[in-house]
C-alpha cells in the first residue's frame, strides 16, 4: 500500500512532464512542413489520439471477452474505464480533424470512409455507455455491455484500413504505406514521442476510472446490504464467481 502511495503520484508526475515535453517537441523540435507549415503540427496530437483510441477500444473488447469467460467484475470495470477514456480520445480526433481540414481541404467535414467510420466509432461507444445506464440489473448489464464492447470493436480495423480500401479525402498512409510513404526522421521521432506520452496518459486515466468503478461497486454492495441483506448482495457476488 505504501508503495502505491509513492508510485502512483510519481507516475502522474512523469505523465505530466512527458506531456509537456511532447508539447515542446511538437512546436520547437519538429521541422516545418513545407506545404501546411504550422498547421501540420496538429498532426502529432491528432494521430496519437487516434492510435490511443484504437488501443482503448481494443482493451474494451479484450475486457469483454475476459468477462464473458471468467465473470469477474474487475473485467467489467476495466471495460467501462477504457470505453470512457477511448471516447474522450475519439472526441479529440473528431475535434482536431476539422480544425486541420478546413485550411488544408477547404471544408470542415466530408462523408468519406475514414471520417464516417470514425464518427460511427464515436457513436458506438456512446451507445456502449448508454446501454450501461439503461440496464439496471448488474449481472445482466455486465454481460450485455461486454458483448456489445466486443461487437463495437469491429469498426476499429474498418476505420484503420479505410484509407487503404477506399479512395478518401485523407491522404495515403505516411507510415507503412508502401513506396513513397514515410515521414521526415525527426517528425517520426516526435510522433512516437508524443504517442508514448498520450499512451501513458491513457493508462493513468484508465487506472483512475477503474478505481472509481471499483468504489462504485463497493458502494452498491453496501446499499444492497442495507436494502436487501441476502438476495441482492448474492446477485452482485455472482459476478465474482
Amino acid at each position: 500500500m505504501q508503495t502505491n502511495r509513492i508510485l502512483w503520484p510519481a507516475l502522474k508526475l512523469v505523465t505530466a512532464v512527458w506531456m509537456a515535453a511532447a508539447g515542446y517537441a511538437i512546436f520547437f523540435v519538429a521541422p516545418d512542413e513545407k506545404t501546411m507549415h504550422e498547421l501540420q503540427r496538429i498532426f502529432y496530437i491528432h494521430v496519437a489520439s487516434a492510435w490511443t483510441a484504437y488501443l482503448a477500444f481494443f482493451v474494451v473488447g479484450l475486457a469483454g471477452v475476459l468477462y464473458l469467460t471468467q465473470r469477474k467484475p474487475q473485467h467489467e470495470w476495466l471495460g467501462v474505464a477504457a470505453a470512457e477514456t477511448g471516447l474522450a480520445f475519439t472526441t479529440i480526433v473528431l475535434t482536431t480533424g476539422p480544425i486541420w481540414a478546413k485550411p488544408a481541404w477547404g471544408i470542415w467535414w466530408t462523408w468519406d470512409a475514414r471520417l464516417t467510420t470514425t464518427f460511427v466509432l464515436w457513436l458506438m461507444y456512446i451507445a456502449y455507455l448508454l446501454i450501461r445506464n439503461l440496464v439496471e440489473e448488474p449481472a445482466r448489464r455486465a454481460v450485455v455491455s461486454a458483448a456489445y464492447g466486443i461487437f463495437a470493436f469491429v469498426d476499429v480495423p474498418i476505420n484503420y484500413f479505410a484509407i487503404r480500401w477506399w479512395r478518401t479525402q485523407h491522404p495515403s498512409p505516411v507510415i507503412g504505406g508502401g513506396q513513397g510513404s514515410g515521414l521526415d526522421p525527426v517528425m517520426l521521432k516526435v510522433l512516437l514521442f508524443t504517442l508514448g506520452a498520450v499512451t501513458l496518459l491513457f493508462a493513468v486515466l484508465v487506472h483512475t476510472r477503474y478505481r472509481l468503478e471499483a468504489l462504485r461497486y463497493e458502494v452498491e454492495l453496501l446499499r444492497q446490504d442495507a436494502e436487501e441483506p441476502t438476495g441482492a448482495r448474492a446477485a452482485l457476488r455472482l459476478q465474482e464467481n
